[in-house]
């Protein structure tokens, strides 16, 4: 399975998407969008929308995803075994304000 993710470095509907992962031990392609106009370009095009994660599975994007919907993505299309491995944080939860705030000063941005 071929698996890339456009995220934040720093985002809780990113992170819930990398918590999927791991929880499933998936290989894949972490893409910064935040710190690379190409990558940002890049998710826009494939998706068709500028909302992110957008992760793409085997050429099928999910766009503007949390990891929950990622995770019912691969069950419902038996591309994982249901496991019972904890996860390791929330997989559908967006930023808090101090994690707003820490991306507003370190982040640049393209858009």
């Amino acid at each position: 399975m071929k698996i890339k993710a456009y995220l934040k470095p720093s985002c809780g509907w990113s992170n819930g998407v990398r918590t999927i992962m791991r929880k499933y031990s998936l290989q894949f392609e972490d893409i910064d969008i935040i710190n690379n106009r190409e990558n940002y370009a890049e998710m826009v095009q494939k998706s068709g929308q500028p909302l992110s994660p957008c992760v793409e599975i085997d050429g099928v994007m999910l766009a503007d995803i949390s990891g929950e919907e990622v995770e019912n993505y691969l069950l419902s299309n038996d591309l994982v075994k249901p496991t019972d491995r904890p996860v390791e944080g929330p997989t559908n939860a967006g930023c808090s304000d101090d994690e707003h705030a820490k991306m507003a000063t370190k982040t640049v941005r393209f858009f």
